[in-house]
């Protein structure tokens, strides 16, 4: 090797720097109430960000490359996916083209954040899709072995061509999390279309329990909308779910997960005990109003 020819480290080096200079204009400082992360420029205008760095009220403000700020309003949240959607007036900003891409545990992926923040590692888990803890579909289960940064949560993930592939958000005891491209389009088109995405809703209060005798799990209904699909369907505070739709309850989350935008309609055998004795009840999941 002559003394001009860069190593296989170098070549890697000045390729990763070329991707983290290509893609960071299009991505962007998000401020929100004591709250600083990332987003990135989804389409014209509109930016998607992780909703759960995204405070609850007050201004938000984002900040492009080169430090201009422009003041943003909400287009819509979904707390179940972490996404949330903002329009930003006034910045003419290059939007990032987003690829659903198959991965494989051990591929070398990055993590772009505002302000050129850039870590990397690999992909050290890739999986089918799942529901998240509060019952959104998730499309595919990646998971990266980097650190990541607080403010860098929301930033977009890249495969080593330089791929866009999804946004990186903090997952359970800070593991770092992708949510994909493909749930990313499907919730943020919602977003853009309706402002929100519809969940099912039963009008129940629920609180887990398990039964003394053999201590399967269930939910005791705590307070009921008077206005609801559970007080249309007969169920009645004091009540104790233990099926939903034919299965046994294994705990009020999984109820939960099942009140996704395809619940809203159909109807469903739910299992109670009341007052001890089994009962079979038929009930047409609603709307859950907006708040």
């Amino acid at each position: 090797m002559s003394d001009t020819a860069p190593s296989p480290l170098e070549t890697l080096s000045s390729a990763l720097a070329d991707i983290v200079a290509l893609v960071s204009p299009s991505v962007v400082g998000v401020e929100s109430t004591r709250s600083r992360s990332s987003g990135f420029v989804w389409r014209p205008n509109l930016v998607v960000t992780a909703d759960e760095a995204l405070a609850e009220e007050g201004g938000i403000t984002v900040t492009v490359t080169g430090g201009a700020r422009h003041a943003a309003t909400i287009v819509g949240r979904d707390a179940s996916t972490d996404v949330a959607l903002l329009r930003v007036e006034g910045a003419a900003l290059p939007a990032v083209t987003l690829r659903t891409l198959p991965l494989r545990a051990g591929e070398l992926a990055l993590a772009v954040g505002a302000d050129a923040l850039a870590l990397w590692g690999v992909v050290a888990a890739a999986g089918p899709s799942w529901h998240s803890m509060r019952g959104g579909e998730i499309d595919a289960r990646i998971e990266l072995d980097v650190r990541l940064r607080r403010h860098a949560e929301g930033g977009l993930t890249l495969d080593a061509r330089g791929w866009a592939f999804g946004m990186a958000v903090f997952g359970p005891r800070r593991r770092t999390l992708v949510i994909p491209a493909a749930t990313i389009d499907r919730v943020a088109t919602q977003l853009e279309r309706n402002g929100r995405i519809p969940r099912g809703y039963l009008g129940l209060g629920l609180q887990p329990v398990r039964a003394e005798d053999d201590g399967a799990a269930g939910a005791i209904i705590i307070s009921v909308d008077k206005n609801g699909p559970g007080a249309g369907a007969g169920l009645h505070q004091g009540d104790v779910v233990v099926s939903w739709d034919g299965e046994p309850l294994s705990d009020v989350a999984a109820l939960l997960r099942a009140l996704g935008p395809d619940s809203i309609g159909r109807s469903v055998a739910i299992g109670l005990r009341r007052g001890g004795a089994p009962l079979q009840l038929t009930l047409t999941v609603g709307e859950r109003p907006q708040a």
